[in-house]
């Protein structure tokens, strides 16, 4: 089975497809690299498209050590992928854990990226809930530890940005449990603890955002409400930065409805291709409503 190396020895699984323009697909914390099947399917028909399973998730090694997994370490495993594959720059299109990840290869790999698709992004981020999300993210290490994966599955599947999937495709939602079932639970308990647990808030990384000048398109569902603000945020503080919504949407948009996914990251993916995207026009920014007085 095709791995690459990070700088610290662990051996990542990916899967690719197509050729052409490389595009680098990071899963959430809920997925795997199969999360991606609809899109390496689409996408894979005009692009090299790419997913690969993070440290903690088999066939990837699932190292032993808390220390092993960190924010920092999911950036820069993007990276280990570019590198073993030999691809200088790519698309980076990454969902929720994984668009977390996405967004901090863009600081810390921006020669790397073509241009960085951060979505569903933004759970702990919003002010106020910080300790909360960290109080969360240790429950479910322990409940982990305390249960099977198939106890965890039949409950974390269920949670309120993601019931609207169960909805619309009942069948595409058993496959997502069922997935999520098979994890391992070593890798699922370490990575709620060091990459999780131990993130920056978004409002804490605003100075990176206003530096980042790469095309970026921030995605996310209208009902994915830990989402929204921080969506907000990234539109109105990246200056190359474009929001869309998906609507009557939740949290795992890329497989629930993967025709308006791929529609809205194919079109951006072809703009920056084209070379016509674009940053904000600074008299956008203007303290007045209309313009009429600054």
């Amino acid at each position: 089975m095709p791995h690459a190396t990070a700088d610290d020895g662990v051996r990542l699984y990916y899967e690719a497809t197509g050729s052409g323009t490389p595009v680098v697909f990071v899963h959430e914390y809920a997925g795997d690299f199969r999360s991606w099947e609809p899109q390496l399917r689409h996408f894979g028909r005009r692009y090299r498209a790419i997913a690969y399973n993070a440290r903690g998730y088999p066939p990837s090694d699932v190292p032993e050590d808390v220390g092993a997994y960190s924010q920092a370490r999911a950036a820069d495993d993007i990276a280990a992928i570019l590198d073993h594959l030999k691809l200088d720059r790519a698309h980076v299109v990454g969902l929720s854990m994984g668009g977390f990840a996405t967004l901090h290869f863009g600081f810390r790999h921006a020669a790397r990226a073509r241009s960085l698709v951060v979505a569903g992004c933004g759970y702990g981020a919003e002010k106020g809930v910080r300790e909360k999300f960290r109080a969360e993210a240790e429950a479910i290490a322990a409940f982990i530890d305390q249960n099977t994966m198939e106890t965890f599955a039949a409950k974390y599947a269920y949670g309120p940005t993601r019931v609207q999937f169960e909805n619309k495709d009942p069948r595409g939602f058993a496959e997502f449990k069922r997935y999520l079932s098979e994890h391992s639970g070593p890798g699922a308990r370490n990575t709620q603890l060091g990459v999780q647990r131990e993130r920056p808030s978004l409002y804490d990384l605003v100075d990176d955002m206003k530096k980042l000048t790469l095309p970026t398109l921030v995605l996310t569902g209208d009902e994915d409400w830990p989402c929204l603000q921080p969506a907000l945020l990234m539109k109105q503080t990246i200056v190359s930065a474009a929001l869309s919504v998906m609507p009557n949407c939740g949290h795992t948009i890329n497989i629930e409805d993967p025709d308006e996914f791929n529609r809205i990251v194919g079109t951006f993916l072809a703009q920056v291709d084209a070379g016509r995207w674009p940053q904000r026009d600074p008299r956008a920014m203007s303290a007045s409503i209309t313009g009429i007085k600054d």
